[in-house]
């Protein structure tokens, strides 16, 4: 039906576009601007030097055009143009943007405020003339400003006043600075910079009350041509006549506050809350109730201060994250005040309130699934209880049953059947390093966990069945705000398969793929590290990094040689002759090493558009033990999250045309892939996208026999496939339901044209894809 649905918009696709544009252009865009006044069309800045952002000296004009989508369509002007005069609150008008009536007093005000940030920069000399031109018969105008900043003034000297000797041998000590010096452009953003850089300096050496307003400027332009004399001052500034006493304090008692659930999450209200638990030890003091208990080891290893230690700032913001990483509260405060005893003793008493969320909770999802049109139903049922042994410990416990409608062809008869699944998954996480004390002490400050998780999953395919068991022990902690490190000591499956249809096997006798099809053991250690700047809720450039690295079967084949274990003997699966292989449990260990790294960013255009880009690049080796990749690690590409002009494993490998009614065997040990993605915000709940992808993968393994499916270095990017697409993203705050249509460009296994579809031949149903998936596909 689908395909059916894109051949008829492929043969009327050309009144569809006339029409199409007969209706978005038969609105007015001077509907609602006054007869008197004049739409602004466009706004311009052009400015003459190179090391100015152009996208930051426009946003100091005060007045722009309307919103724009994929870079010239005003579509929320065109909704609130579609809405009638006559009904002032319409639907149309709320989700759409009124028209921005030109206003000739705000081109003076953008004026003063471009020389204002161009002055703040050191062009003091800059100058701003502005066009504004008037088109009367259409009632549109467009402004440009045009910038000269001139040259840059520099900083000649910096002299420093420091009143209090032991400041002033920290700064020196310190690279804080050398971070203004001479030849440095005069910034108003640089001197800012610096200026929070000290006040973090002295924060960190125990001066608690150290803050900006004891670091001051003063500069002097008027001795030197487009130079600046700067002085800083540190501790006071020139008009103060006497100098501060500035002090380092240490760090005396901590007091832990737990609160009930009841208590409102506001530091002042839960200063009065009374406690019927006390537990002191050491330094500490800790507040509780018997609902809610905690072994006071666990503020330990959470707290990134020590009592008698200086103040300072970054411990205290450690400890905040550490809290945060644990999951257990909604709400974290952390304070710190002079004792009331003895008094004028440098010390810090250090107050942290903490709120904790319910203790247990139980969730259940039921969802839809579409896999390469494959539509089916899974549910699932999650329990969690986040304090299980009085440590912070969370297990979780998931159990999921999903059930799928797929259909096949088998001598040209049409066959309906289902795919099964159910699985069971149980994970503890302990908020600390377990092993030796080396160990625990080389991550003590990096909020740490250990994780162990067990999992036993059964599927029911028409092909066959298979059950997997896993078990996985590793640890993973953050060494900054974005990077996280996960190490697996152990990743452990045991992939058994039974219950053959005998027309697959037979399917599968000569191909490649068909030694992946038995039971299997993956003994494995991996490592994995992501660098994620991206916050949701803000509207800024991120950057999203991830690499990956696994070993598997290497221990358990240097132990099975040096031990000099009986090996089994099989049939070769690339051809006449035997080969011999290592068991555990009766079972075929894998033996590879596979490692891929992927990139995205984000470019934030304003709170409408976006442009996301990804590049991906993976690779697996097989060797010793197993000849190939176990199915499941091998890669694949098409589909909602892959390049979607295909479905999910209908691509590839390299120039490989899978024969029709073939199982689908497209996967391989080696993927090349890259998006990019422009996305838009069209109304309320509904955004759009355009997008473009690229990639394929290919075998890297020499007895692979699928034709044209091996990597060559002076082939492989004359094999990359091609794809172009739309779609629709529904944001429902909870999820994001998304809807592509991808189609092909050019299809490296169509041998005419070089595989280039567009402008070669007329497209068919084939040539489109319709993906249906949950999320951003990166």
């Amino acid at each position: 039906m689908i395909r059916r649905a894109i051949k008829y918009l492929i043969n009327y696709r050309k009144l569809t576009v006339v029409a199409l544009a007969a209706f978005l252009f038969s609105c007015s865009p001077v509907k609602f601007v006054p007869e008197d006044r004049y739409l602004l069309n466009k706004v311009e800045v052009e400015v003459d030097n190179s090391t100015i952002n152009k996208e930051e000296a426009k946003l100091q004009i005060r007045q722009k055009e309307n919103y724009k989508i994929l870079g010239f369509a005003k579509f929320y002007l065109w909704m609130y143009n579609l809405s009638s005069k006559k009904k002032a609150n319409s639907w149309l008008k709320k989700i759409g943007e009124p028209p921005e009536v030109f206003d000739e007093s705000l081109v003076g005000a953008s004026e003063a405020r471009l020389k204002q940030y161009l002055g703040n920069k050191g062009f003091f000399r800059a100058n701003v003339n502005t066009d504004v031109m008037v088109n009367e018969n259409r009632r549109k105008a467009n402004v440009r400003y045009k910038v000269e900043t001139g040259e840059q003034y520099k900083i000649r000297k910096v002299n420093y006043h420091i009143s209090d000797s032991t400041l002033k041998v920290l700064f020196f000590n310190d690279s804080a600075k050398a971070f203004i010096r001479p030849g440095t452009p005069f910034d108003f953003s640089l001197l800012e910079q610096q200026r929070s850089k000290i006040v973090n300096l002295f924060k960190n050496e125990g001066y608690y009350y150290f803050s900006k307003d004891e670091v001051s400027y003063l500069a002097d332009s008027s001795l030197y041509e487009k130079e600046v004399v700067l002085d800083l001052y540190i501790g006071s500034s020139p008009e103060q006549s006497s100098e501060k006493k500035f002090e380092p304090y240490s760090l005396n008692h901590f007091y832990i506050s737990v609160l009930p659930g009841s208590v409102p999450v506001s530091a002042e209200s839960s200063r009065f809350w009374q406690f019927s638990d006390t537990i002191r030890w050491e330094n500490h003091t800790l507040f509780s109730n018997p609902e809610i208990r905690y072994r006071p080891r666990l503020f330990d290893s959470m707290l990134q201060m020590k009592n008698g230690s200086l103040y300072r700032l970054d411990d205290a913001r450690h400890t905040f994250d550490a809290f945060n990483r644990l999951r257990q509260f909604r709400f974290i405060d952390i304070q710190f005040s002079e004792p009331e005893m003895p008094v004028d003793t440098n010390l810090l008493d250090c107050h942290i309130r903490l709120a904790p969320l319910s203790k247990q909770a139980v969730s259940f999802d039921v969802e839809g699934t579409n896999t390469s049109g494959n539509l089916g139903m899974a549910g699932n049922v999650n329990f969690q209880h986040r304090n299980m042994f009085r440590g912070a410990e969370v297990l979780q416990l998931n159990l999921k049953g999903a059930i799928e409608r797929q259909q096949r062809t088998n001598k040209n008869v049409t066959e309906y059947f289902n795919t099964r699944e159910l699985g069971s998954e149980m994970s503890l996480t302990i908020p600390k390093i377990l092993g030796t004390r080396k160990l625990v002490d080389a991550f003590w400050n990096l909020l740490p966990k250990t994780i162990f998780t067990v999992g036993y999953n059964y599927q029911r395919r028409p092909e066959y069945t298979r059950t997997i068991s896993s078990l996985k022990f590793g640890y993973d902690w953050m060494t900054s705000e974005y990077r996280k490190h996960t190490w697996n000591l152990l990743d452990f499956n045991m992939v058994t398969l039974y219950q053959f249809d005998p027309s697959f096997i037979e399917m599968i006798k000569d191909l490649y793929i068909k030694s992946s099809f038995t039971d299997h053991l993956i003994f494995a250690m991996n490592y994995s590290f992501v660098h994620n700047t991206h916050k949701l809720g803000t509207f800024q450039n991120y950057f999203y990094l991830r690499f990956n690295v696994e070993s598997a079967g290497n221990l358990l084949y240097l132990l099975s040689e040096t031990l000099d274990r009986k090996q089994t003997q099989v049939v070769d699966s690339s051809g006449p002759g035997t080969s011999e292989f290592y068991t555990l449990f009766k079972t075929r260990f894998a033996q590879y090493i596979k490692s891929d790294l992927e990139f995205r960013y984000g470019y934030i255009i304003d709170k409408y558009n976006a442009i996301v880009g990804r590049a991906f690049f993976g690779a697996g080796l097989p060797y010793g033990n197993f000849d190939v990749l176990p199915f499941e690690k091998k890669y694949f590409t098409g589909g909602a999250n892959g390049i979607r002009a295909w479905q999910v494993r209908a691509l590839g490998p390299g120039t490989y045309k899978a024969p029709e009614n073939e199982y689908p065997n497209q996967s391989s040990d080696i993927k090349l892939e890259a998006n990019l993605e422009y996305r838009f915000k069209l109304m309320s709940f509904l955004e759009g996208a355009l997008f473009f992808d690229a990639g394929n993968i290919w075998a890297i393994n020499e007895k692979d026999n699928r034709p044209g499916a091996q990597f060559k270095l002076n082939e492989f990017y004359k094999q990359l496939a091609l794809g172009t697409g739309t779609g629709f993203r529904f944001d429902f705050n909870y999820f994001i339901f998304r809807l592509d249509l991808g189609m092909k460009l050019r299809d490296p296994s169509q041998e005419a044209d070089n595989g280039w579809i567009i402008g070669h031949r007329k497209y068919t149903g084939d040539d489109f894809n319709i993906s249906f998936a949950i999320g951003y596909p990166f």
